[in-house]
């Protein structure tokens, strides 16, 4: 069943990649659309099993790690200051914003602060490949999403560590910060000091691809550390990319992953995000979801464009900054997973911001085509 499922979802992804490039959008929207197409909902080709997950897990951490392996570490170092102001502002203005909306629905103080700290998170794994698509990974924006994205990252979860203790968890927040300090730290020196030795090491072996082994190792270590400090494991395999993209072995590593990445992982990571969207159930709540997606669509655009603003972009640029920070992905997934454990959500609205989670993610690719206006078409635009 399994390589069944495989089949379906490569063939279908890279048709609907390149009919939605045909279209004149990024091919992850085709990607995401045909998931939903190949679920549940419509077709039910492809089910939602939990290898499948284990597979578009490795897809989504590999994106990342070619993410970082791309990444200008020179224009990385000038981006801090507008990262800071757009991961900042980008949850400032959800946060406000999704508090005041639980009030009127009636949410209890702690449910509404959990609602804007929901709306306030962001997952750029959907972002990274259509930067990459419109040739922007590189440039001065591109380094400020993935910077203001780890920030944002730190910040909710702290944040949400903080709501989860009046929520009546077994939650420390000393212990939470210090975890993500001695994680940070760790990972900056050992990227530093050991990621090059290991690979100098694992060179000269005499195995196939040993340097690829090791890059891979690297990175799915970050991955798995990153997870246990409480970041999410997408900015650690992002980190372990940025720590190869110093070595001499960047090129090799970068060529070869994005072979293995885009053969298999990545396109069943996009796809896996329709598979496991569930519309059963939702027909008495559509117009909650509606208001819900647009309040997250708008605050978060709006937010992150002015920390993108005031840190001196022009208008264009800091809405597609902004753009590319909406998509709340599998981090806000995991946050509404663990707030419905912890009673902060009804079973009734964690269904309601699972969609509206999808539309976020959906939305994410055609916005940043428009506000990037991306300027060539290129064959890498298939993968």
């Amino acid at each position: 069943m399994l390589i069944f499922q495989l089949a379906i979802i490569l063939l279908a992804s890279k048709i609907a990649g390149d009919l939605s490039v045909k279209l004149g959008q990024p091919s992850v929207l085709g990607k995401l659309l045909i998931g939903i197409v190949l679920g549940p909902t419509v077709l039910g080709l492809v089910t939602n099993t939990d290898i499948l997950t284990e597979i578009s897990q490795i897809g989504v951490i590999l994106l990342m790690f070619i993410a970082g392996l791309e990444t200008d570490v020179e224009e990385f170092k000038h981006t801090g200051k507008p990262s800071a102001f757009v991961g900042v502002a980008g949850i400032i203005v959800p946060l406000v914003a999704g508090f005041l909306a639980g009030q009127v629905m009636g949410l209890p103080t702690i449910q509404a602060v959990f609602l804007g700290l929901l709306l306030s998170a962001t997952s750029v794994s959907i972002s990274v490949q259509a930067l990459k698509e419109m040739g922007q990974l590189k440039s001065r924006a591109g380094a400020t999403i993935l910077g203001a994205a780890v920030i944002d990252d730190v910040l909710v979860i702290i944040a949400l560590a903080f709501v989860m203790s009046f929520a009546g968890g077994d939650v420390n927040l000393g212990i939470v910060v210090l975890k993500k300090v001695v994680f940070f730290a760790g990972a900056i020196l050992v990227a530093w000091k050991v990621v090059p030795w290991v690979l100098k090491k694992f060179a000269p072996l005499r195995v196939t691809e040993a340097v690829i082994s090791a890059a891979l190792i690297i990175c799915f270590a970050y991955a798995y550390l990153a997870e246990y400090a409480g970041v999410a494991a997408i900015i650690g395999a992002y980190i372990a990319g940025v720590a190869i993209s110093v070595t001499k072995y960047k090129h090799e590593v970068f060529e070869k992953v994005e072979t293995i990445g885009y053969s298999i992982f990545v396109p069943v990571f996009f796809t896996s995000i329709g598979v496991t969207a569930e519309f059963t159930g939702i027909a008495g709540n559509l117009g909650l979801i509606a208001v819900l997606s647009i309040l997250a669509i708008l605050t978060k655009l709006v937010g992150s464009a002015l920390g993108a603003k005031f840190a001196g972009f022009a208008w264009r640029p800091s809405l597609g900054i902004g753009a590319a920070m909406v998509s709340r992905g599998e981090v806000a997934l995991i946050i509404a997973a663990m707030g419905l454990d912890a009673g902060l959500l009804s079973k009734e609205m964690f269904a309601v911001l699972i969609v509206v989670v999808l539309v976020t993610t959906l939305v994410t690719p055609p916005m940043m085509k428009w506000f990037f206006k991306e300027p060539r078409t290129s064959p890498s635009m298939e993968k």
